[in-house]
């Protein structure tokens, strides 16, 4: 199964998806620590990002070859990069299960204000984003994030990736 958790920065969706992992035992990818690695000095170009994504891909696909699970875990903002990821995983006959997470904008801003391990986005970064965020439009589970309810998301999440597995 490859769960994709995507939102804006801020959201709260890469605290929630290394937890989603850890609960399902499987290997979770983040965008953000990928650029990283691959980038002393980054720039986030199009081009940078692009090569982010496609290192997920190729996550993504060794995971399907080998028939484990797998969380991604990135801004997944266009759909045309939501389509590269689905396009692949079609290839393999899989799907894609979509976990979209959300939170109120003070929680974000407050998120945001604070210094984190990988992530460089800011308050700025996130407005920017927000304004061309392209809506998924096929069906997926959308999580609300507050300070403390991981616990209840996880459940959520767990219930809604069961459903789906049985409606293969």
């Amino acid at each position: 199964m490859i769960i994709i958790v995507f939102g804006l920065p801020g959201s709260g969706k890469s605290y929630f998806a290394s937890a989603l992992a850890k609960t399902l035992q499987i290997k979770a990818v983040n965008s953000d620590v990928i650029r990283k690695e691959r980038f002393a000095v980054r720039h986030y170009t199009p081009d940078e990002k692009m090569q982010v994504y496609e290192e997920m891909r190729s996550e993504m696909e060794t995971a399907l070859r080998s028939n484990n699970s797998l969380v991604l875990d990135a801004t997944f903002y266009q759909e045309d990069i939501r389509r590269l990821f689905t396009d692949t995983a079609e290839k393999y006959g899989q799907s894609i299960r979509f976990i979209e997470v959300r939170a109120d904008e003070e929680i974000i801003r407050k998120r945001l204000s604070k210094k984190r391990e990988y992530s460089e986005a800011d308050y700025e970064v996130y407005e920017k984003i927000k304004n061309v965020f392209e809506p998924l439009s096929t069906k997926h589970l959308i999580l609300n994030s507050t300070q403390d309810n991981i616990s209840d998301m996880i459940k959520k999440a767990s219930n809604y990736l069961h459903q789906a597995d049985g409606n293969k």
